[in-house]
């Protein structure tokens, strides 16, 4: 049987080509290799994107905030992997993340997803340098993985994008302790997360990921994030919003497309020690 991406990945990669449509000095970035990662249907809305603003103006309308939360991400992250200390990335829960192409050709990037993934990306694009690792987060420990495939003990970034909101509290918490264990000083990690002190505003977004089978199911408190990183020996250096990181990099260029606070990001390092918490923070409510 024929390996299917998932739905959410490939609209985030469609995100990611209508982006790199824009012109050079109104773009966030560029994924010249996002179309190619793209399935049938939406290469067909890639084109017709080509004229005026309608298709990112439709989508803006139907799931607000949600095409900006992805392309002010990229573009922060791809800021934290360029600067990034060490020689090594760690993409976990790849998707169709092209870093490896784009940014970093020269860096040994380890990419984790799940095997049918992980397939269909190589089938797709065939020239992506990173050593493929096949994952589920839900079942299984990765560390072993990881260090099989080539991972030493040496500074890292981790990038962690588009993910937490699909998994368990019990996922979240093992793989931000697997991400501690693995870490040495100087590595970091970045990652992705619903604010679930926001309630129910999550809205057309919740409600379009549920229809595609793919409902979120986790979030954090952004009070409470520090706290819970510090005792999985991660110290937090920057918490900040879709609706910030639009005033950061799009407002700057004449950009002002609806932008989310719900959608958000962070940075932490490793701590030099740290206790190890018990705690989980319950599951969102959609």
């Amino acid at each position: 049987m024929r390996a299917m991406p998932s739905r959410t990945a490939e609209l985030v990669t469609f995100f990611r080509a209508l982006e790199s449509r824009l012109p050079p000095d109104v773009r966030l970035f560029e994924d010249r290799y996002a179309a190619d990662l793209l399935g049938a249907p939406l290469k067909a809305a890639l084109t017709l994107a080509r004229v005026g603003h309608a298709v990112p103006a439709a989508i803006d309308r139907g799931w607000p905030g949600t095409r900006v939360s992805v392309i002010v991400r990229t573009r922060f992250i791809d800021e934290v992997v360029t600067a990034s200390q060490g020689e090594q990335v760690v993409i976990l829960g790849a998707g169709f993340d092209t870093r490896a192409l784009r940014l970093v050709p020269d860096r040994r990037v380890f990419e984790l997803d799940v095997t049918e993934t992980l397939a269909l990306k190589r089938e797709r694009l065939p020239q992506i340098p990173s050593r493929l690792v096949p994952v589920d987060f839900e079942r299984e420990p990765f560390e072993d993985r990881l260090r099989a495939a080539g991972f030493a003990d040496e500074p890292a970034v981790f990038v962690w994008e588009g993910v937490t909101s699909y998994l368990s509290a019990e996922a979240v918490d093992s793989t931000l302790r697997s991400i501690a264990a693995l870490s040495t000083l100087g590595s970091r990690v970045v990652f992705t997360y619903l604010d679930r002190s926001g309630g129910r505003g999550l809205g057309a977004a919740a409600r379009t990921v549920r229809l595609v089978g793919e409902p979120f199911s986790f979030g954090f408190d952004p009070a409470e994030l520090p706290a819970y990183l510090a005792g999985r020996g991660l110290r937090a250096i920057e918490d900040v919003s879709a609706a910030e990181l639009a005033e950061r990099y799009l407002h700057p260029r004449g950009r002002r497309p609806p932008a989310s606070t719900l959608f958000r990001i962070a940075l932490a390092e490793r701590l030099t020690s740290g206790t190890s918490a018990r705690g989980r923070p319950p599951p969102l409510s959609a």
